[in-house]
């Protein structure tokens, strides 16, 4: 159905969308003109765990957003999630001051405790985050993690936070996983920049909202799991090469064959 007919059939939907249409492309949308790279300039440029992962899922997408302020439409805040990730790190930061095993790694059997780093807050901080200057590529890596827990030879191990509500058991077997999987190799790859002595094993936090009570009540429970996974950072640094060879190409690189966003546009572009 084109344009014209979709008019027709909807003569009172069609209008209010089209407001809410004109209404998101002014308030929400804009061709941002500040942390653009620049191909000729020495100064180095900052780019984060999630650029990388956005680069990843969709070079077109990173090109027209790191190179020309064109981002994609944006998400929704989890705050949910996010209340969930502030009370783990709250108890968290209470055994570390005490740098004492938490309950849940010694439930586990994990003779593992959280580092104990001053540090920690800017690791913490999205606007921070623990950097890297990767000098050949002239691009300073940075991210922000959640944990980091420490064992008694003072190797470190990465820990990631994530909160769902699910029936099923949870795993880290779905395909779009897989970036949650990159993320934790990327601050494994950052933390060996700078100097650490890393596990291969990092570890996902997972609570899991209960919908089994009787009643609200006004509290949610969780059911807390801890799951390993083997890291592997050797395709980091390749990828930063890709990333600099598109950066500082004038061509737009095309798009993901999986990239919903290129896929619509594409659409709508055909039935306009």
């Amino acid at each position: 159905m084109n344009a014209q007919r979709r008019r027709e059939a909807s003569p009172f939907l069609f209008p209010l969308l089209e407001k809410i249409k004109i209404w998101y492309n002014n308030k929400m949308m804009h061709q941002r003109e500040y942390n653009l790279y620049q191909p000729n300039s020495s100064e180095p440029f900052s780019l984060s765990r999630s650029k990388i992962e956005l680069f990843v899922e969709c070079p077109r997408c990173f090109y027209l957003d790191v190179r020309l302020g064109i981002s994609r439409p944006p998400g929704f805040p989890f705050t949910l999630n996010q209340a969930v990730d502030s009370l783990l790190k709250k108890e968290f930061d209470i055994h570390r001051v005490a740098e004492a095993a938490y309950p849940l790694l010694q439930r586990y059997g994990m003779k593992l405790r959280p580092l104990n780093d001053e540090r920690i807050k800017d690791w913490r901080n999205n606007r921070i985050g623990i950097r890297y200057y990767h000098r050949p590529t002239n691009l300073e890596i940075y991210g922000a993690i959640d944990d980091v827990w420490v064992d008694d030879k003072g190797t470190v191990y990465i820990v990631d936070f994530k909160s769902t509500s699910s029936q099923n058991e949870i795993t880290l077997d779905e395909a779009w996983k897989d970036s949650y999987k990159r993320q934790m190799e990327i601050y494994q790859w950052l933390f060996r920049q700078n100097g650490f002595k890393v596990s291969n094993t990092g570890y996902f936090v997972y609570c899991n909202g209960k919908t089994d009570r009787a009643a609200f009540d006004g509290k949610l429970e969780f059911d807390i799991s801890v799951l390993p996974y083997e890291g592997n950072d050797s395709w980091v640094e390749p990828t930063l090469w890709e990333i600099k060879k598109t950066l500082d190409s004038d061509k737009m690189p095309l798009a993901s064959d999986d990239c919903d966003y290129c896929k619509y546009f594409a659409l709508r572009q055909k039935e306009e």
